[in-house]
C-alpha cells in the first residue's frame, strides 16, 4: 500500500493543477513510483466523439508520464465549470463516497506516492441533497490524509492561506507545507507574504513556482517525505 497527500488550495484558478503535475512529475524523475488520483473534476470539455474530457488529469498524466487510464485518474467528471455539488445536482449524477474511497485505494495498490488533488478550496461542497451533506474537507478527513496548500503568490494571498490553514487544523487535518504559484523573484511583496504565512501559521513554504516553470524547485527526497 502506497503512501499518500492531499493537494488544497486557497481558491479556485490558481494553479492547483499546474503545480500538482510538477509535484508528481518531481518524483518521477526521481525513480520513485509516483501517480495521481481526482475524486471529482467540473468544466469538462467534450471531444469529437462527445466524450467528456478531463482536463486537470489529461494535465497531469501528459506532464508527469503517467501514461494511465482516465477512470483510474478521476471518478467523476462534469461538464459544468460549476461547484462539483452543483454540477452534480444539474446531472442527475451524484458522487457515490463509497466509489471515491474504492478507486482511491485502488490508486494507492498501484503507486508508492499517490497525490490527490482537490476542487477549488477545501470547503468546496462536493454533495448537497437529501441524501448527503459532504464537503472537501469530510473527504481528506475521512481518507486520513496529509495537505500541501497551493496558493498564488500576490497580493491578498496572507488571508487566503492563513484562514485555509486555520480552517485544516481546526479540522484536525495536517498542513504539511505551503507551496507558492505566480512567483516572480525579487518582487518585494512577494517575498513579505512568503515570511508574513510562514510567522502566522508556522507551516513552511516548500517552494517557489514561477511561471512557465518545467519543474518542481525541490527536492524529491524532501518532497516524498510529506507523503504518509
Amino acid at each position: 500500500m502506497g503512501k499518500g497527500l492531499f493537494i488544497t488550495g486557497t481558491g479556485t484558478d490558481i494553479g492547483k493543477t499546474y503545480v500538482t503535475g510538477l509535484i508528481v512529475k518531481c518524483l518521477r524523475d526521481a525513480g520513485m513510483h509516483a501517480g495521481y488520483y481526482k475524486a471529482a473534476l467540473s468544466g469538462a470539455e467534450r471531444d469529437a466523439a462527445g466524450r467528456l474530457l478531463p482536463g486537470d488529469a489529461l494535465h497531469v498524466n501528459e506532464v508527469a508520464g503517467l501514461g494511465e487510464t482516465m477512470p483510474h485518474l478521476v471518478s467523476y467528471i462534469y461538464e459544468e465549470a460549476v461547484s462539483p455539488h452543483l454540477a452534480a445536482q444539474r446531472s442527475g449524477m451524484p458522487i457515490d463516497f463509497d466509489k471515491v474511497r474504492r478507486d482511491f485505494h485502488a490508486a494507492l495498490t498501484r503507486y508508492d506516492y499517490l497525490t490527490m488533488e482537490g476542487s477549488g478550496g477545501i470547503i468546496c461542497p462536493l454533495r448537497w441533497d437529501e441524501t448527503q451533506h459532504v464537503v472537501l474537507d469530510d473527504l481528506v478527513k475521512d481518507l486520513g490524509l496529509g495537505t500541501l496548500v497551493i496558493a498564488d503568490a500576490g497580493l491578498g494571498t496572507i488571508n487566503a492561506v492563513v484562514l485555509t490553514i486555520e480552517h485544516l487544523r481546526a479540522r484536525e487535518i495536517p498542513v504539511r507545507g505551503i507551496i507558492f504559484n505566480h512567483c516572480h523573484p525579487g518582487d518585494f511583496m512577494e517575498e513579505d507574504n512568503a515570511r508574513m504565512v510562514e510567522e502566522m501559521t508556522q507551516v513552511p513554504v516548500l517552494a517557489r513556482v514561477q511561471p512557465g516553470d518545467k519543474a518542481l524547485r525541490m527536492g524529491a527526497a524532501e518532497l516524498a517525505a510529506l507523503y504518509a
